[in-house]
């Protein structure tokens, strides 16, 4: 038997399920498809779908398999993938049409919204994500990358901590003897990629009360010149975090700007549960739904 709900102001509130007929969440996946890539992808996609029961979520790639591989491809496209759903929702229509169901309503509104899993801009890519949008002729709505937010800079803190760069909470009276006392905040994409960065580096500098500076990976020189700008204000040692989701570089590029700036490095953001939820918020925000916000957890 359900329990009655508790009384009062201090009751749970009633979970949120994914409205009947809703659109996909296409999760759009750069770089090169890898099972890593894929098994983080699909990972994001799970803690979206946990955050929004009912929730169909799925993942197209950048740079997939051909558009004509059809359902079993490994890595569809996200072409491939847009137009897949939007005739799957035809199908339905029609099938309810068939059977006689007499309030089968014709699909309006997007067949599913993009969300580029990107933690900053990347004009570039985001110029191929909005062509294949365009390409599938399915009627789907692009967000926007989803950063910069204080939850990328807990995202970043945990990463560091976890490395050993960092303390895990500032609260508590110890040194990690190996904690850096400068971050090189590590992006692609640009001018605009390193400035947005920089915000998100401004979050992580209040939570870690050491300098952050951000630097373009994808420029040549910019990691090291960054670094040296640092030890030349005073910070000894230094670590390199990425502002990455992880699918968007070769891993090797973070190993040579690494050796290159002299610094320690931190893993990529990856399947942090953030990601999954800065996703879910691009999604409920495009369709104007409100699940439970993110929120920022103090890191323990």
């Amino acid at each position: 038997m359900p329990r009655p709900r508790q009384p009062g102001r201090h009751r749970r509130p009633e979970p949120v399920a994914a409205p009947e007929g809703a659109p996909a969440l296409v999760l759009a996946v750069p770089g090169v498809p890898s099972t890593g890539t894929r098994g983080l992808a699909e990972e994001v996609a799970s803690i979206a779908r946990s955050e929004l029961p009912g929730l169909d979520a799925r993942i197209g790639y950048v740079d997939g398999t051909d558009a004509d591989a059809g359902p079993s491809a490994e890595f569809p496209t996200l072409q491939a993938v847009l137009a897949r759903t939007a005739a799957e929702r035809t199908a339905r229509y029609e099938q309810a049409l068939a059977a006689g169901v007499e309030d089968a309503r014709r699909p309006e509104g997007p067949v599913a919204v993009v969300v580029p899993l990107l933690a900053g801009p990347d004009n570039a890519l985001m110029r191929r994500i909005r062509q294949a949008v365009m390409d599938s002729r399915a009627a789907a709505e692009l967000t926007d990358v989803l950063g910069p937010h204080p939850l990328l800079a807990e995202a970043l803190h945990v990463r560091l901590s976890e490395a050993g760069l960092s303390r895990a909470d500032r609260a508590r009276l110890f040194t990690v003897a190996t904690a850096a006392d400068g971050i090189v905040l590590a992006t692609v994409g640009g001018d605009e990629a390193v400035q947005a960065a920089g915000i998100t580096g401004m979050l992580l500098a209040a939570r870690l009360a050491v300098p952050v500076m951000a630097a373009a990976l994808d420029e040549d020189g910019s990691v090291a010149a960054i670094a040296e700008q640092l030890r030349g204000s005073g910070s000894a040692q230094l670590a390199l975090a990425p502002y990455l989701i992880g699918p968007e570089i070769d891993a090797s590029l973070l190993e040579t700007a690494a050796k290159e700036a002299g610094c320690a490095v931190a893993e990529p953001l990856g399947a942090y549960p953030a990601i999954g939820k800065l996703a879910l918020s691009k999604y409920t925000t495009a369709l104007g739904i409100t699940p439970p916000q993110p929120s920022g957890v103090p890191v323990r």
